[in-house]
C-alpha cells in the first residue's frame, strides 16, 4: 500500500531526484552499497575528504572511496561524488583535480558541517560567517574541474541565524556550481527539529541551479510536504534513509502512485547480517560489530524489533558471536516479530 494519499501537487514531482546524504562516520562505501541496493538514489556523497594542508596522496581518496575503483560508482550502478572540506580555494581545487583524475564522477564541497572541531578549524559551516570565501573556494574548484564534471555544494541556511541565507546563496549562484543542498537549519539549530523548508522557496523560486532541500527527511510524507513547502524537486536524505532503508524506493512508488510492498522486518534482518559479513572485510574482526550496532540505534526509531536486537548484541565484540546472534534473530520473541511495515 502506498505509505501516503499524493495530492494533486504530487504530480509535480515527476522529475523527483533524491541522493543519499553524506554522513560523517556512518554512511561509508559499505552502507552506500546496501542502501543503493535497495534502489530510489540518483547519487550519493562520499563522508568529507579534509583538506587543510596539503594535496592528498590517491590512497586517502581510495579509503574514503572505494567507488573510484570501479568506475565511481556503487555495485549497483548509483554515481558517487568526492566531498571535500576545507577552506583554502587552491588546495581544494588541487584535490578536486586529483579526485576527478581518480575517476570520480562529482564533486561536493561541504559548508555545512556543524562539529566544533571542523569549525573551529575554519571549515564546514564556520565559511558561513564569510560568503566571500565561499564563493572562492567554489569558484576555484568549478575552474579546475572540467565542464562536464558537476560541482556540487551544501551549506545550512546560516550560522548563528538565518539573516545572510539569502546573500550566501546568491554567492553559490554566482560560483559556477551545478547544485545546491541546502539544510534547512543554521548550524546554532544544530539537528533539533523542525527543519525550516519554508525558508528555501523564495530562493528556489528564482535559482538559476537546482536547489536540493535537506533536513527532517523521514518518511515519503515528509518528503510530499517539503515539496509543497520549498518547491524543491530533490531532496538528500540521511537519519530518514538509516531508520528506513527503503525510503528512497518507497517515496518513488508513492510519487507515481503505485502499490508498494515495503520492506518489513524480516526483510531488513538478511540485510543486517549482510552488512556484518561485508564490514568484517573492511574492518579488523574487533571493530566490525560496531557499525552493525549504529545502524540498529538509527533502525530501532521505525522498527522496534531493532531496539530489542540492539539490547541482545550492545555488548557483543566478537565477529563471529556476532553473526550467530543475527543468524538465529528471525526465530527469538521481541527480535523475530513482524515489524511496523508489516502491520500497516
Amino acid at each position: 500500500m502506498n505509505p501516503f494519499q499524493p495530492s494533486s501537487n504530487s504530480e509535480s514531482l515527476a522529475n523527483l531526484r533524491l541522493i543519499l546524504a553524506p554522513m560523517e562516520g556512518v554512511v561509508d562505501a559499505v552502507m552506500r552499497d546496501m542502501l543503493t541496493r535497495i534502489g530510489g538514489y540518483d547519487r550519493c556523497v562520499t563522508e568529507f575528504v579534509r583538506v587543510s594542508q596539503t594535496v592528498l596522496p590517491s590512497r586517502v581518496f581510495w579509503r574514503l572511496c572505494p567507488e573510484l575503483l570501479t568506475g565511481g560508482t556503487t555495485p549497483a550502478g548509483t554515481p558517487v561524488y568526492v566531498q571535500l572540506l576545507g577552506s583554502d580555494p587552491h588546495l581544494m581545487a588541487k584535490n578536486a583535480g586529483v579526485a576527478v583524475g581518480l575517476g570520480a564522477p562529482g564533486i561536493d564541497l561541504n559548508f555545512g558541517c556543524p562539529t566544533k572541531t571542523v569549525n573551529n578549524s575554519a571549515g564546514g559551516a564556520a565559511l558561513l560567517k564569510t560568503p566571500e570565501r565561499i564563493g572562492a573556494v567554489r569558484a576555484a574548484v568549478r575552474e579546475a574541474v572540467p565542464e562536464a564534471i558537476p560541482v556540487t555544494a551544501k551549506i545550512r541556511l546560516g550560522f548563528e541565524d538565518d539573516g545572510d541565507f539569502e546573500l550566501i546563496a546568491d554567492t553559490v549562484f554566482n560560483s559556477g556550481v551545478n547544485e545546491l543542498v541546502v539544510h534547512a537549519r543554521t548550524r546554532q539549530q544544530g539537528y533539533r527539529p523542525p527543519a525550516h523548508w519554508h525558508r528555501l522557496a523564495e530562493v528556489v523560486r528564482s535559482a538559476p541551479i537546482p536547489v536540493i532541500a535537506n533536513g527532517e527527511l523521514w518518511s515519503p510524507t515528509d518528503i510530499l510536504r517539503c515539496h509543497e513547502v520549498s518547491d524543491c524537486n530533490a531532496f538528500m536524505l540521511a537519519r530518514g534513509a538509516l531508520c528506513r532503508p527503503d525510503l528512497a524506493r518507497a517515496t518513488r512508488m508513492a510519487v507515481l502512485n503505485q502499490p508498494y510492498d515495503a520492506l518489513d522486518w524480516h526483510g531488513v534482518l538478511p540485510m543486517l547480517t549482510d552488512f556484518l559479513k561485508h564490514n568484517g572485510q573492511a574492518y579488523e574482526p574487533r571493530h566490525a560489530s560496531n557499525p552493525l550496532k549504529q545502524w540498529l540505534v538509527y533502525l530501532k526509531n521505525y522498527f522496534p524489533q531493532a531496539a530489542a536486537l540492539f539490547a541482545e548484541v550492545k555488548r557483543v565484540r566478537d565477529f563471529d558471536t556476532m553473526l550467530a546472534v543475527l543468524e538465529t534473530a528471525g526465530a527469538k520473541p521481541g527480535i523475530g516479530n513482524k515489524g511496523i511495515a508489516d502491520a500497516a
